[in-house]
This record gives structure tokens, sequence and C-alpha cells, in this order.
């Protein structure tokens, strides 16, 4: 059985280190290192990640290995994107972040932290929206999965660089 607990402040640290080693796990290869050291430098700092876990508006939850490393999280709040034209946002959530370690991924991590986000969105909201980058594939295909669907377009800048990523929506 996964189980997940909310984040604590005392958890910033280590969220923010297990993200930005996730990110660049997952897309450094495409970045120039400056470009990439100028993004995480502010994307994910501990201070950051401590002021959401803190905040009335956010939820961060966490699955962690019997020793207590981090195996994945899902960070969940409100809309801070601007939204294509035409979609609804009186009633709206963000799925901000969700990683999984590597040495986790096919154990039903990513599927207990998702079924965990899209009940917390389900007592807030009327949509949930999330970006995805258009190139990968796999999240893409997880996210469908759930229902999601492709409602956009979205410019998502690491340094200099601005990769394409695609709006999804859930109606909750």
């Amino acid at each position: 059985m996964t189980v997940i607990q909310l984040a604590k402040p005392a958890d910033a640290e280590a969220i923010a280190a297990f993200a930005n080693g996730s990110f660049t796990h997952t897309f450094g290869h495409i970045y120039d290192p400056a470009d990439l050291a100028t993004f995480l430098a502010d994307w994910n700092s501990p201070e950051r990640v401590r002021a959401q876990i803190a905040s009335d508006d956010h939820d961060v939850a966490l699955v962690r290995d019997d020793a207590g490393a981090i195996l994945g999280y899902i960070k969940m709040g409100p809309v801070d994107f601007a939204l294509p034209e035409g979609q609804p946002t009186g009633s709206a959530v963000e799925l901000h972040q969700l990683y999984v370690a590597e040495a986790a991924k096919g154990t039903g991590v990513a599927v207990a932290l998702m079924d965990w986000g899209i009940a917390w969105a389900r007592g807030r909201a009327s949509t949930l929206y999330l970006t995805v980058f258009t190139e990968n594939d796999r999240a893409q295909a997880f996210y469908r999965r759930y229902g999601f669907y492709d409602v956009g377009r979205n410019e998502f800048r690491v340094g200099n660089h601005i990769d394409e990523d695609r709006f999804f929506r859930l109606d909750l």
C-alpha cells in the first residue's frame, strides 16, 4: 500500500532537491547549462516550496520509501498561468508538479499521487489544469488515461530557452 502524507515546512529542502534532480534527469539534456542553472535557481527553491506548503492555497503530498527518502510528490494549488482564451477560470485549480523517482516508476506511486490530487481538486473546483511538455509522451499518455485533454499552447521558459508546453484540462 502506498502511503501519502502532506508535506511539512521541514520537507522543503528535500522536495526542492528532488524536484531539481527530477527535472534535470528528464529534461536537462535539452538546455544550455546556463539556462538550466538560471531556471533551477528560482523555479523550486526551498523558500518557495516552504511558502507553498505553509499557504492555505497549496498542498504538497509525498510518498516516501521505508528509509524516508522521497519516491514522489504532487503539488496542487491555484492556477498561476494565463489560460488559453475561452477556458473557464472561475472554479479552477492546477496540478503544478507530479514527479516520481526513476526507481519508483511503474510501482503505483504516480497513480496514488494522481488519485490524491484529483480528490484534492474535486473538493475545491470544477476544473483541473496542468501543463505538460509537448515531447513528454509518457506524461501525456498518463494524464490522458485520467480524462485530461489538450486545450492549448503554453510557453515554458527555461532561462533564455522557450519550450512549447500544452495545457491539459480535466472537468471534475
